[in-house]
């Protein structure tokens, strides 16, 4: 089955890492896949443009079905496997709204991030403002301290929609993953940095864990100050 399916993705890419995260826990090894260089933006190449016209990464395809929308293929790959592997979407009805919750809710913190982190990228030099980058900062700190304040409810060793591995888990850790990567401290938010280092020793974290980030572990400090 896994022959059938092919993965072009990025390295740290969030997106391309739940995908490659969510194959892992449904035993889909072995399925085509190459590594692109947004650097040298090889994902506007026609190899990709051919799965994805967008022009983004993932670009992922199972036999006829294409799905270049992380979430998506995450979802149809659990609804599709359902019987390989755990099962990630729970079967109590708390720990499933739970679940969804959070999927949907870390589309904040993934914005929230890029604000800070890309801005000087995103916005040309001339319109660059300092009381947006304040603003930028002030609303990105709220939203990490929501998310802390999430893990100081639940009972240590739990995952984000309960006691059991889901969806929510494989969607959302490459994000909280991709915070601690530019100088999120754990010491500040130490219940977000117990989760990051529980996940870290999963098989399929492990296993997916992006390669320039191996090579140059010590990632970035842009977010060292929050």
């Amino acid at each position: 089955m896994a022959k059938d399916m092919t993965l072009l993705w990025g390295s740290g890419s969030p997106p391309c890492w739940r995908v490659m995260i969510a194959l892992e826990e449904k035993q889909l090894q072995g399925y085509n896949q190459k590594l692109l260089s947004f650097e040298k933006a090889e994902h506007k190449s026609k190899e990709v443009l051919d799965i994805n016209p967008r022009g983004q990464l993932p670009a992922f395809k199972h036999g006829d079905n294409i799905l270049n929308e992380s979430y998506a293929a995450c979802m149809y790959l659990e609804s599709r496997f359902r019987s390989q592997g755990p099962q990630l979407i729970p079967e109590g009805q708390l720990e499933q709204a739970l679940m969804y919750q959070r999927i949907f809710e870390v589309l904040n913190l993934s914005d929230k991030l890029s604000n800070v982190i890309y801005y000087n990228y995103r916005v040309p030099e001339g319109e660059r403002h300092d009381s947006a980058i304040k603003r930028n900062k002030e609303n990105l700190a709220t939203e990490i301290k929501l998310w802390e304040g999430y893990f100081q409810k639940v009972e240590v060793g739990s995952y984000l929609a309960g006691k059991a591995f889901s969806l929510a888990d494989v969607i959302v850790f490459p994000v909280i993953a991709y915070a601690f990567r530019f100088g999120l401290s754990t010491e500040r938010y130490p219940k977000l940095g117990a989760y990051y280092n529980m996940m870290k020793d999963r098989p399929s974290v492990k296993a997916t864990w992006p390669p320039h980030w191996l090579e140059n572990p010590q990632g970035g400090d842009t977010l060292k100050e929050f």
